[in-house]
């Protein structure tokens, strides 16, 4: 049985007047799982997953009463070991992805963030290979046209007109290289809807907007809770634009359910944990239909079975997937498991300098910084897999090399430390860092230096020591730091980095360097030279 996770009193309709159900059903940051699983394992059954989506939207939709609208609100084609397996071969191409949600029944599709991580021909092929309207109001070319899709549709459905903009967070310039994206432009959410919002007034009875984006505000209080750089702008949409009847966010991978200013909204979490359902009840008017009342849940689709058809699409790539997953490409000598992922931030870990030393290789830079993206990954076991390479490293980041100054990578380094703080006397990961979205990917640690983090000293003066080849690194000295693009690019608002300071890039992603180098050196040690120290101990 569905459970709703409901966060607004359930209402019923009463049998006076004429009135009716508009059911609004909506999937976001699906990433490319479709089968209950995260790869760390074969046969699974994890509770998230695209096919475990397909029964609960199929039991929504035949217990709705009246119109249902079915909204995929982005980041569908990136973010999984079977997502990146079907980009790899071209033979196979995305239309063995997007065959899922073509089976799902949508009305209407948004594009997120991440289709663009493999370039704008792949998400055009994905776009064309979908059996539905993909919408993006504010991505525009530079003539000021829709390139990518349209900005909205206008829907009927038993007689009440329902309008459905869309539009993706603005903030994607700040991730991707500019080669990636060359010749788009993103405009702000607050903009684009204060532009359309009137027009689909005037058309419809029901306005939607589906952002792919989330809410940069607490809900309650109005409190920030990040930097406000425009990357989510929900809360300041329903702040300042009138003539919503519903908002469908996400980006964040939160789980959120309720009502800001009357208006209902819905964020389903990430990998097909949820589903969103918004209800609206709608009375008709001499001039159409007006939305008199409305509720917002999240359905958990954990309990469920995957849907036989799903599983059926999906099991001739998925088997390719696992195959290719399994294949070995090295050995270790020692332990390079990750036990506790935040102590691996604090104290060196073997299969950290591991990556920092392949990003070194690959390009040549004497300095290196990664991170470790969630706490999901365990490191190396004494065998090492394809499946151990891509759900460690799970984004298909590729290299760029910076050239800065000893001020800007003191500075960096200052921004990485903001990420732990000291509490009852010991380290812990930020919790502003954590809630409302867990933003591990951005504490960077690095190879090639020596420094020291001393949390008991504040913000910006906790970097005590910093040694480039055993001399203190002068600030105007310039050394090359290697990094992925995403950081490279100032990800993460990290603004001492940037595209103008990008002197080389290494167009190979990480996984598959990762790869050759174990192909090169089949037999690793687990070792870390602990060249940066975290204080107090």
């Amino acid at each position: 049985m569905v459970q709703e996770h409901s966060f607004w009193p359930s209402f019923f309709i009463k049998s006076r007047g004429e009135k009716m159900n508009v059911t609004i059903l909506a999937t976001s940051d699906m990433h490319g799982y479709i089968m209950p699983t995260n790869f760390s394992e074969k046969e699974m059954n994890l509770p998230f997953g695209t096919a475990k989506v397909a029964t609960v939207l199929d039991q929504l939709k035949r217990q709705a009463k009246g119109p249902v609208i079915q909204i995929e609100n982005g980041d569908f084609i990136q973010g999984s070991p079977l997502s990146y397996f079907i980009r790899k071969n071209e033979s196979i191409g995305v239309q063995a992805l997007t065959a899922v949600p073509n089976q799902l029944g949508y009305d209407v599709g948004v594009v997120g963030n991440h289709e663009f991580n493999y370039g704008q021909e792949y998400l055009k092929e994905a776009i064309t290979s979908y059996n539905y309207p993909v919408l993006a109001a504010n991505v525009v070319d530079d003539d000021g046209q829709h390139v990518l899709g349209d900005p909205y549709v206008i829907i009927e459905k038993e007689g009440v007109k329902i309008a459905i903009l869309g539009v993706v967070t603005q903030y994607i310039p700040k991730w991707e290289q500019p080669a990636t994206i060359k010749g788009l432009h993103f405009l702000s959410l607050v903009e684009t809807a204060q532009k359309y919002v009137p027009i689909l007034r005037e058309q419809a009875d029901v306005v939607i907007v589906s952002y792919h984006g989330g809410f940069e505000r607490d809900l309650e209080t109005g409190k920030p809770t990040e930097l406000l750089t425009g990357e989510n702008e929900g809360y300041e949409l329903l702040q300042h634009v009138p003539g919503i009847d519903a908002l469908v966010t996400g980006h964040q991978h939160r789980e959120l359910a309720g009502k800001l200013n009357g208006v209902p909204y819905i964020q389903p979490g990430y990998r097909g944990a949820f589903v969103g359902k918004i209800e609206l009840t709608v009375e008709e008017a001499a001039d159409g239909y007006k939305v008199t009342d409305s509720q917002a849940v999240i359905v958990a689709t954990g309990e469920e079975e995957p849907a036989k058809e799903i599983v059926s699409l999906i099991a001739d790539v998925s088997n390719q997937t696992e195959q290719w997953l399994d294949q070995t490409l090295g050995t270790v000598n020692g332990d390079m498991t990750i036990q506790d992922p935040n102590q691996a931030r604090l104290i060196e870990h073997p299969y950290v300098e591991f990556i920092n030393r392949v990003q070194m290789e690959a390009s040549g830079a004497p300095i290196s910084a990664t991170a470790l993206f969630n706490n999901e990954g365990k490191g190396f076991r004494s065998t090492i897999t394809m499946r151990d390479v891509i759900t460690n490293y799970i984004y298909p980041n590729t290299l760029a090399v910076l050239k800065l100054s000893g001020k800007e990578l003191k500075a960096a380094l200052e921004k990485t430390a903001d990420f732990f703080v000291l509490q009852d006397g010991n380290i812990v990961f930020n919790p502003i860092y954590i809630e409302p979205k867990p933003q591990y990917y951005n504490y960077d640690m690095y190879e090639g230096i020596d420094y020291t983090i001393d949390y008991t000293k504040p913000s910006g003066q906790r970097i005590v020591r910093l040694q480039y080849q055993g001399k203190d690194l002068a600030d105007n000295q310039e050394v090359e730091v290697v990094t992925n693009q995403y950081r490279a690019v100032g990800g993460g608002n990290y603004d001492m980095f940037g595209p103008e300071k990008i002197v080389r890039e290494v167009q190979i992603d990480m996984t598959e360097l990762i790869a050759e180098y174990l192909r090169k050196n089949p037999v690793i040690e687990a070792k870390a030279n602990q060249n940066f120290q975290v204080l107090p101990k």
